[in-house]
């Protein structure tokens, strides 16, 4: 069942699983777009260390 159907009752229940739902999904999404960041900033910035 979704949001936009007609039977959906915004009960409690409902609101503290969707603000968790959305919780993690914002910390999942900002963790990787930092990531994908952090890898192009590294792959542009051209250091000459070789870490291995």
């Amino acid at each position: 069942m979704f949001p936009f159907s007609f039977e959906w009752a915004w009960d409690m229940s409902h609101i503290v699983f969707m603000g968790g739902l959305w919780y993690a999904l914002s910390i999942i999404g900002a963790g990787m777009t930092y990531c994908i960041i952090k890898a192009v900033i590294d792959t542009l910035g051209g250091d000459a260390d070789d870490h291995h």
